[in-house]
């Protein structure tokens, strides 16, 4: 019998206590216990986006979210800027040509974070933008966007800024008002705890005066029918009970320990891992702009990271994540956000130890795990 790890980037694992949650008999939506329900962990979820405005919750993956962003902001021929600087960027541009949005990429080399500077500039020369779309925390190549930058710089202009936290939300710090996010839009498979099925948006006074001239076709993901709705603790349609239970008890789970801890926590614990990479000789995709969600680690050239991470899964029982696009074969990604504790650092490092033993790699072995080790008794 081979134990299970998951360390991907989502989903991540759930806690147990989240899972006997989700098993209580299903009640009906549209019950006062319900909505009790709803209330409460949306109201807690406002505390981990770190806003005082409204948050919206979906049945769908955090995509449905990122669609549901576009198509309530802007109206066709609209002019937007999208900032591409890995696949989950690139998803903004292909949501916005879906819908006929006319839209200025802003492509950034991948590993890399966009400068800010890029974007005042574009915004300056053109002043009909009508939103700026970004990530957070860059999944595909776990670099994060200087949202707060970014935010100073778009609320100067009549254009909304809309980020995408869906890998972000709960493992890099984001904050929502503060930084002037007009949109931030994130799903609950990540650094929530809970499966895949939930997604969330908060929507500012500045977006609700979009949402009132948008004009592209929106039924589902009305956000109109979500904030009606919301006023009376109740969704427009049937919503994912289950998850929605397990959404209260994560969210709990989190605030009762503290965002910024768990904030911290996750830094600390992406910290290790880079810190064995480079133990190890590996490079890492990210070095300055990294996030403390995920590490994305190049493996030398004359090994395939798909057998790297394939040994990881079938020999070891650790499930990491590959590359994708012109990084699929390059990097392996190993998460560190969620119900993850030092001791998988400590474990997935010494997997990865062994698979590049068996490849061929040469190295001493037990600096990584020496490494993790130092980095987490510091």
């Amino acid at each position: 019998m081979k134990k299970y790890y998951l360390l991907s980037p989502g989903p991540t694992p759930v806690p147990p206590e989240v899972l006997l949650t989700q098993a209580q008999p299903m009640i009906h939506h549209r019950t006062k216990q319900f909505s009790a329900i709803l209330d409460n962990a949306l109201e807690g979820m406002k505390k981990i986006f770190k806003t005082k405005n409204p948050v919206l919750l979906f049945t769908s993956s955090g995509t449905g979210a990122m669609e549901a962003a576009v198509v309530n902001t802007l109206s066709a021929g609209d002019k937007a800027i999208v900032i591409r600087a890995g696949k989950f960027g690139e998803r903004w541009g292909e949501i916005c040509a879906a819908y006929g949005v006319d839209f200025i990429p802003v492509d950034v080399e991948w590993g890399t974070a966009v400068d800010p500077k890029v974007i005042e500039r574009l915004l300056s020369e053109n002043p009909d933008v009508k939103a700026v779309f970004s990530t957070l925390s860059e999944t595909s190549t776990c670099v994060a966007h200087p949202i707060k930058e970014l935010g100073e710089i778009v609320s100067k202009t009549d254009a909304i800024l809309v980020v995408d936290a869906i890998s972000g939300l709960g493992a890099q710090n984001i904050e929502t008002d503060a930084w002037k996010i007009d949109v931030v839009v994130s799903g609950s498979q990540k650094g929530l705890m809970l499966p895949p099925g939930l997604a969330f948006a908060t929507v500012s006074k500045k977006a609700e005066a979009a949402i009132e001239k948008s004009t592209l076709p929106k039924y589902y993901f009305s956000f109109k029918a979500a904030l009606k709705n919301l006023a009376k603790n109740t969704t427009p349609y049937t919503p994912a009970v289950s998850l929605v239970i397990g959404l209260e008890k994560a969210v709990e789970m989190i605030n009762s320990e503290g965002i910024d801890v768990m904030l911290a926590k996750y830094e600390r614990l992406a910290k290790a891992v880079r810190a064995a990479a480079k133990a190890l000789g590996l490079k890492l995709l990210a070095e300055k702009d990294a996030v403390n969600g995920a590490t994305a680690i190049l493996m030398p050239e004359d090994i395939d990271a798909t057998k790297v991470k394939n040994i990881l899964l079938d020999k070891h029982g650790f499930e990491v994540a590959g590359g994708q696009a012109q990084l699929k074969g390059r990097i392996i990604r190993i998460a560190h956000m969620g119900y993850m504790d030092e001791y998988e650092m400590i474990s997935v490092i010494a997997a990865l130890e062994m698979t590049l033993k068996e490849l061929g790699y040469k190295f001493t072995m037990g600096s990584g795990v020496q490494a993790v080790l130092n980095e987490l008794s510091k």
